[in-house]
């Protein structure tokens, strides 16, 4: 019983003196995260620890740490493999670079992963950015060009002094964005583009649409929506819209849906199916003058002025020339070349336009049109 006590006790001993604890960051060298989505969908993360450009004993390294306390080109560590190696980006554990889908880099292509991210810094010539497989090493000690998953390059600019080494998002685009390192009086930036941002969207509305989205006509009718002002994925997109409109329990026949169906028709270039929808979609019920003001204005920025006007006039029709039917009637002849009587409408819709800015609009409308003008 004794012996199995002291066993256990060293065993004990053995595994608490195994353990660690957290302390404060190695240098004071603060952890950092940064994230920015691109779209919706594309995640883009990086961790990194952040050095300040004054040292740990206060001392103050201006001006030393471009070429000295960061060398130029590859260096002997001293330490690990010894080889020449790059600069860590950053300060203690790797800083890494993580994509949830694949982008490209200054435009070459890096799958979705997590990445380690080095540099070589140069004095006067672009620096290399270093994408390594390996990302759960302790700074650069150990790095590998057998594991670089990309190398790529970018010039590196003056900038405004930065106390604290940063990276951040500069430019964002529905695409694309752009990241920069920041540290002293140098700036880094670098763009990460999505190559196919619209089959990204289509790959996760194709999941979404098997999961929730897809047991009401809404999700159905979006995803159609999408393709449609993309102009692109057609085929698709209609039986998805056929969906939105009859697909059993939860398929609903509303101007919504009719419409998403009719455009893609059209799109598709089936027009006297097209004409059909259309006709229900501004027939149903619960249509308003405004829904189907928007449909000919979308008819008219697809080319079809002939269909177009045909939606103004049914419009017009149905709300007995009510605000904003007018408008629409002006846009509509215009765009047939008929401006004399576009100059009619426009008037009438001026004497009932609801505000100063769409009185303001009108007036330039008549200005443009009787000067054989097409306002759209």
């Amino acid at each position: 019983m004794r012996l199995f006590f002291l066993t256990t006790l060293l065993l004990l001993s053995f595994s608490l003196t195994a353990q660690t604890v957290t302390q404060p960051p190695s240098g004071n060298n603060q952890k950092c995260e940064v994230t920015q989505y691109i779209g919706s969908l594309v995640k883009v993360t990086i961790n990194y620890s952040s050095p300040n450009v004054t040292g740990p004993n206060g001392q103050d390294r201006t001006g030393q740490i471009w070429g000295q306390l960061v060398p130029y080109g590859l260096t002997d560590l001293g330490f690990g493999l010894q080889n020449p190696s790059p600069w860590r980006a950053g300060a203690n554990e790797n800083t890494t670079i993580s994509f949830s889908h694949d982008v490209e880099i200054q435009g070459q292509k890096i799958q979705a992963g997590t990445y380690g991210l080095h540099l070589i810094v140069e004095e006067s010539q672009p620096w290399t950015i270093i994408l390594s497989h390996n990302h759960t090493a302790w700074g650069s000690f150990f790095y590998k060009e057998s594991e670089d998953a990309l190398r790529v390059t970018a010039e590196a600019e003056d900038a405004p002094f930065a106390q604290w080494l940063t990276y951040s998002f500069t430019d964002r685009q529905p695409d694309q964005c752009t990241v920069a390192m920041r540290w002293e009086n140098k700036k880094l930036p670098f763009t990460i583009k999505v190559p196919e941002m619209t089959e990204v969207y289509l790959a996760n509305m194709r999941q979404e649409l098997e999961s929730t989205a897809g047991f009401n006509w809404q999700g159905w009718n979006q995803a159609a929506n999408y393709c449609l002002q993309q102009n692109t994925n057609l085929e698709e997109a209609l039986t998805w819209a056929e969906n939105a409109v009859a697909l059993p329990f939860i398929g609903q026949a509303n101007f919504n849906t009719l419409s998403t169906k009719a455009q893609l028709l059209y799109a598709l270039d089936r027009k006297e199916e097209a004409e059909t929808e259309l006709q229900a979609a501004i027939a149903y019920p619960g249509a308003n003058s405004f829904q189907i003001h928007v449909i000919g204005r979308q008819m008219i920025g697809s080319g079809d002025t002939k269909m177009a006007l045909k939606v103004f006039e049914a419009n017009h029709q149905r709300f007995e020339g009510a605000w904003p039917t007018e408008v629409g009637m002006a846009r509509g002849l215009s765009a047939v070349g008929r401006y004399a009587d576009a100059v009619k409408h426009a008037e009438i819709a001026l004497s009932q336009a609801p505000d100063q800015l769409n009185k303001d609009n009108l007036v330039q409308m008549i200005e443009n049109l009787k000067a054989g003008k097409d306002v759209n």
